[in-house]
């Protein structure tokens, strides 16, 4: 990129600087005093995971992260549990409630490098009023960490970036807590949801000239790389070897899960965000972010316009296309694709 496409860069930093700091939290603070009650419902499990990202000195330095990895557990700030996305003993995915089926049976928890993908859909026929919460009712698996659902997304890399002690958090929440007039507990609720939003987006965009600056060093030096060529080619691989790759997405932590022999891909899972936050209720019977959320403190207005309910999930940004399956309605598939 010539001298011209970085400045444009730099002007485009500086411009979405301003748009937040003018803008979208004055907004939000003001938009939110008059909707203090909803600081007040949507709660949901008070469990939050994040896998980190934003490293400062590559991938592989985690103290480096801008957001660290971590979980926390029933709204404690003052721990925060290490993550790893590689042990069996803390990542399962459940199918106790979904259109799936396990060799090992529904109750099994299995470590994506170990997933199943085997569509078993048992549900009503379209249409239907309701689905019941006892039986399957879903396209999602059911993520756990260590068995407990966790909620992920802007609220928990707030939190996690609070608990952690980076002051640029604490005092960005601290002003808008204190203007609004409420505790810190209030961002475990659907307008905390977001609110989280916007304060992350400015620890964001405040970040960004700080790149700008390393990404300008790191040129002025001819360091040009832009990712690890160590094992680039397949002909570099094991035999059999697998890896996960991870970031935060917007709506929260995203892994990719490969498990490779011979060169070939043989398993490939992705637990994604919105599989973490809308996913079902497992074999404990314990609900999801979504439905925990909505468990807490929703009265309707108008039963046949919820728009409580939308509000509530809205905050969470829900998107259910990595649970997008095409089948006909015999259960063959619909579309295949090979790669050679």
């Amino acid at each position: 990129m010539n001298d011209l496409g970085l400045s444009i860069v730099r002007d485009a930093i500086i411009q979405m600087q301003e748009f937040v700091d003018q803008v979208y939290v004055p907004d939000t603070l003001a938009i939110a005093s008059f909707y203090k009650d909803w600081f007040e419902r949507g709660e949901g499990i008070g469990n939050f995971l994040t896998c980190g990202d934003f490293p400062a000195e590559g991938h592989g330095d985690l103290s480096s992260y801008l957001i660290p990895s971590g979980v926390i557990l029933d709204r404690d700030l003052t721990t925060i549990h290490p993550l790893d996305l590689n042990d069996p003993e803390q990542v399962q995915e459940f199918i106790s409630r979904s259109w799936y089926e396990y060799e090992g049976g529904k109750d099994v928890g299995l470590h994506p490098y170990d997933g199943e993908t085997t569509l078993n859909y048992t549900g009503p026929q379209t249409p239907y009023k309701f689905l019941d919460v006892e039986k399957d009712y879903s396209w999602l698996k059911s993520p756990r960490w260590r068995g407990r659902p966790m909620e992920v997304g802007p609220l928990a890399r707030v939190l996690m970036l609070y608990a952690s002690g980076h002051e640029p958090t604490k005092e960005l929440a601290t002003m808008a807590l204190s203007q609004l007039d409420l505790p810190l507990t209030a961002m475990f609720s659907t307008m905390g949801r977001t609110a989280a939003r916007t304060l992350e987006t400015k620890i964001i965009a405040d970040t960004m000239m700080t790149w700008y600056d390393n990404l300008m060093a790191n040129l002025a030096a001819g360091n040009l790389s832009t990712f690890n060529e160590d094992l680039w080619h397949p002909k570099t691989w094991p035999k059999q070897t697998k890896g996960v790759g991870y970031m935060e997405a917007p709506r929260g932590a995203l892994a990719h899960y490969t498990v490779i022999e011979d060169g070939k891909l043989t398993n490939y899972q992705a637990v994604v965000p919105s599989t973490w936050n809308a996913g079902p209720r497992d074999p404990q019977g314990q609900p999801g972010p979504y439905e925990a959320a909505l468990m807490d403190n929703h009265q309707m207005h108008d039963v046949d316009q919820p728009l409580e309910i939308l509000r509530t999930i809205h905050s969470f940004d829900p998107c259910l296309a990595c649970a997008v399956h095409m089948v006909g309605p015999d259960g063959e598939k619909g579309v295949t694709v090979k790669i050679t």
